[in-house]
């Protein structure tokens, strides 16, 4: 097999996860679709080491989060404005009330896969970066939330809370009822 050949089969092999792992923390299919081809030009970069590696779909998952926190790290200043009027309306982090989940367990009964993944992914993109990308961070890679901090340049108090303001927008949208939901992204 030629070196295109096999490129191209590892490429396919991979560009779901990319490009899910890019969508999940951008919340922008577009910028997504820009970041997974960033991510594919670097691994053919380094394919000859990625052919005979097998850890190439973890070292393609880490180029994917990279790139995409620094896409987003690009408008760090327009997320401070945002967080700080947030903070400033919203009274001290800590007034927020618990999350509170009023879908029974077999609430997704009725769903199959692809549309449990859809709605989620919707519901995902909706939330501003501040948000999503914390709490993606979390549940999807993985990471601590003293890592997230890290990597975020933020302090822990705003990763818990911008985690736990995800997960209650997250909450608010997946109880609507689905019609609620298409009317509002109709």
């Amino acid at each position: 097999m030629s070196d295109h050949a096999a490129f191209t089969t590892f490429m396919r092999s991979y560009q779901d996860m990319v490009y899910t792992t890019a969508v999940r923390l951008l919340g922008n299919p577009a910028q997504a679709e820009d970041i997974s081809q960033e991510v594919f030009l670097k691994a053919y970069q380094h394919f000859e080491d990625l052919q005979s590696g097998v850890g190439a779909g973890g070292w393609l998952k880490t180029v994917t989060t990279n790139l995409s926190l620094n896409h987003l790290q690009r408008y760090r200043r327009r997320w401070r404005f945002f967080s700080e009027l947030l903070h400033r309306d919203a009274g001290a982090e800590g007034d927020a009330p618990p999350v509170d989940f009023p879908a029974p367990d077999d609430f997704f009964r009725d769903f199959d896969a692809a549309e449990r993944s859809e709605w989620v992914q919707e519901a995902l993109a909706r939330l501003p970066d501040k948000q999503r990308v914390p709490l993606v961070l979390y549940h999807f890679d993985e990471l601590s939330y003293e890592e997230i901090a890290a990597r975020l340049g933020v302090s822990l108090s705003k990763v818990k809370t911008d985690i736990m303001r995800a997960r209650q927008a997250l909450a608010l949208h997946l109880s609507r009822p689905a019609g609620d939901r298409r009317q509002q992204t109709g």
